[in-house]
């Protein structure tokens, strides 16, 4: 019976079917090693220039502000002004907006950074370094390029970092903010603190430095420093300047030592008029330029 017994028990355990076998441990996806410090400037640079050329023309209107000494808003410094701006050499034709339907008469600029005009246009290259001498308006800048990308099949993309060191990276909230110090040519590497989306590295907002150019009967005057936060936006996928606070330093304490620049009704017309850029031909046109 024993024999029989443990027979019957061995037949039941052979019959009984095996354990299933555990499924193997699925790896942990791989993650992509957090950007070194310098490399972060590099990437933000290069999310920036994906945008680039801007398109051919912008219209905006600028409005000026600042106040007195005496804290009073300093109506003869602050103005508002329309702009159409040729994107290739930066010409503009540019009028004055009074109250109501009143404007000013045509005239011609070139809208830029650091230069002795009104700051602009938006769609400038906020990482383009100032000019190493000041360039009169009738002086044609060098036009960006616009020539399409070779297409590549493969290949390694490293960042080289010339013009700056990136002292500190921070986590704020959805923002990455990097510091930023020149390491060649302060004066024209202009930029001091960077703000992007952590996740798509798009500026969101910059300080920089600037001059504020002096005007004295009998020729220019004295040049003081400014630091401008730049507030940028997004149009039709182009980054833009949508605010300048400037604040001017090197011991200037007359009427307008902070100053405020709104970039408004920022828009990308598919073309304008060959006109608007030849300031010889604004006579033809005052009973009928754009208001």
């Amino acid at each position: 019976m024993a024999r029989m017994l443990a027979f019957v028990m061995l037949a039941a355990f052979l019959a009984s079917p095996a354990p299933a076998a555990r499924p193997a441990p699925t790896p942990a996806p791989a993650t992509e090693p957090t950007p070194s410090a310098q490399r972060y400037l590099g990437l933000i640079r290069a999310q920036f220039r994906s945008h680039r050329p801007p398109p051919a023309f912008v219209t905006y209107t600028l409005v000026r502000s600042q106040k007195a000494t005496n804290g009073y808003p300093d109506y003869a410094n602050s103005y508002t002004k329309h702009y159409w701006v040729r994107n290739l050499d930066r010409a503009a034709l540019t009028r004055m907006v009074f109250r109501d339907e009143a404007r000013g008469e045509l005239t011609f600029d070139r809208p830029a950074f650091n230069e002795a005009r009104d700051p602009g246009p938006p769609t400038a290259d906020v990482f383009e370094p100032a000019p190493a001498r000041p360039h009169p308006v009738a002086e044609v800048p060098t036009p960006e390029p616009r020539d399409t990308p070779i297409p590549v099949i493969g290949g390694v993309r490293t960042f080289v970092e010339g013009d700056y060191h990136v002292d500190t990276v921070a986590v704020e909230g959805d923002e990455l903010h990097l510091s930023i110090t020149p390491i060649r040519d302060v004066d024209r590497n202009r930029l001091r603190e960077i703000y992007v989306d952590k996740k798509t590295l798009e500026l969101h907002k910059l300080v920089a430095t600037d001059k504020l150019f002096i005007d004295e009967r009998g020729g220019r005057g004295p040049v003081y420093p400014v630091t401008f936060t730049i507030t940028m936006g997004m149009v039709q996928g182009t980054p833009v300047v949508t605010d300048l606070h400037g604040v001017v330093g090197g011991g200037y304490n007359d009427d307008g030592k902070d100053v405020d620049y709104q970039f408004r009704d920022i828009a990308f017309p598919p073309t304008l008029p060959e006109w608007y850029f030849n300031p010889r031909t604004y006579a033809e046109h005052t009973s009928h330029g754009p208001s």
